[in-house]
């Protein structure tokens, strides 16, 4: 068995299971690169879950109901509530976690599950706050998943527009200073509840486009911030007294959206509504320090913790020529030398390793 199919198994994929490396031997490259090939691949565990729409829409009404009796008896929430949201959050939560490991453990596109697993890790939303345990599971499923192998603009837009990452970030109340609503308020004198926030602007700058060095200011960000504003989530409760949109889902409210065109890093964007922080998104997506920050990552996630430099500027030159196709960056890391040259340089996770039989090594 040649050195090559035991590091497509193991760098690339998830382990492998006793007879895989049969499979593998034949054509290691060939067998990676046609993983990347055909429709997003969602295994039954995976879509027998429910969509986060109706599942925010669950927890959102528990939330209702509950401040509905506190307000009633002025008091600090009950006990029972306490119990049957916890119940339901941990059921979803561990519904989700189960069957992203079912799917990956029982994968017979391991390089692809590695794939989506990169990704999110790459745009990560906190489980930490609330209700973001009951739907980081599908925002990996939803967002990510669909778009893997396709562009990287594509990827960038799905995942922004999920509930998921504007609930992690605050955006859904995020205000423009002269938006209708925040205008409005001003005049009464009641606008504590409304103000730009630029936790979304910032993330996708520093972590999920241009990266930490990318050559932005704090004028980009404050000014994308604005651009984002109105990006918000469909149904009562998500953004304050907004209840319009189908709930659960992606709602650009127009009237907390600052108008007029913006600045961003030296271009201006004239568009209105929706369309204006889609157009900067894909500029990003087409930016140079994008290819640079995605290839360093990608390299460092399969290769090596240092990455080779002749690398990194082959998967950016690939990234750039192709428009941001992934899949072609994929295959220009497969078709690359350095990945096959050391086989325990990277360190892996268990969670890396979840398919790996006791019969094969699983370090890469």
């Amino acid at each position: 068995m040649q050195q090559k199919t035991v590091i497509a198994a193991n760098r690339f994929g998830l382990g492998a299971r006793p007879g895989d490396l049969n499979a593998v031997d034949r054509s290691p490259e060939a067998w990676l690169l046609d993983q990347l090939q055909g429709p997003p691949r969602l295994s039954s565990d995976i879509r027998s879950l429910e969509p986060s729409s109706k599942v925010l829409v669950e927890v959102q009404d528990l939330r209702r109901k509950e401040r509905q009796m506190r307000r009633a008896a002025a008091d600090e929430p009950s006990e029972d509530f306490i119990r049957t949201y916890g119940r339901t959050a941990r059921r979803h939560y561990v519904e989700q976690i189960n069957a992203r490991y079912r799917t990956a453990a029982a994968s017979d596109f391991p390089f692809h599950e590695r794939l989506v697993h990169f990704w999110s890790n790459h745009f990560a939303v906190s489980a930490d706050k609330q209700p973001l345990p009951t739907i980081a599971g599908l925002f990996e499923n939803e967002a990510i998943r669909p778009n893997v192998t396709g562009s990287f603009a594509d990827l960038l837009i799905a995942v922004e527009q999920h509930p998921a990452m504007i609930l992690s970030l605050d955006n859904q109340r995020s205000a423009g200073p002269g938006s209708e609503l925040v205008r409005r308020a001003s005049r009464r004198r009641n606008d504590r509840n409304f103000g730009l926030n630029e936790n979304l602007a910032r993330e996708i700058l520093e972590l999920h486009t241009l990266g930490v060095s990318g050559g932005y200011t704090q004028d980009d960000v404050t000014t994308f911030a604005k651009v984002i504003t109105g990006w918000s989530i469909g149904g009562e409760n998500y953004a304050g007294r907004f209840a319009e949109g189908e709930p659960g889902t992606f709602e650009f409210r127009e009237n907390i959206h600052e108008p007029g065109s913006q600045t961003v890093l030296g271009k201006r964007y004239p568009q209105a509504g929706v369309e204006q922080g889609e157009a900067v998104l894909r500029d990003l997506a087409a930016h140079p320090a994008t290819a640079r920050f995605l290839a360093t990552k990608l390299a460092r996630h399969f290769v090596a913790d240092e990455p080779p430099a002749r690398l990194v500027d082959e998967l950016a030159s690939t990234y750039l020529e192709s428009g941001g196709d992934l899949s072609a960056v994929y295959a220009a890391l497969v078709n690359s030398d350095e990945p096959w040259q050391a086989m325990h340089s990277k360190y892996k996770t268990p969670g890396e390793k979840c398919k790996a039989s006791t019969r094969h090594r699983t370090t890469s």
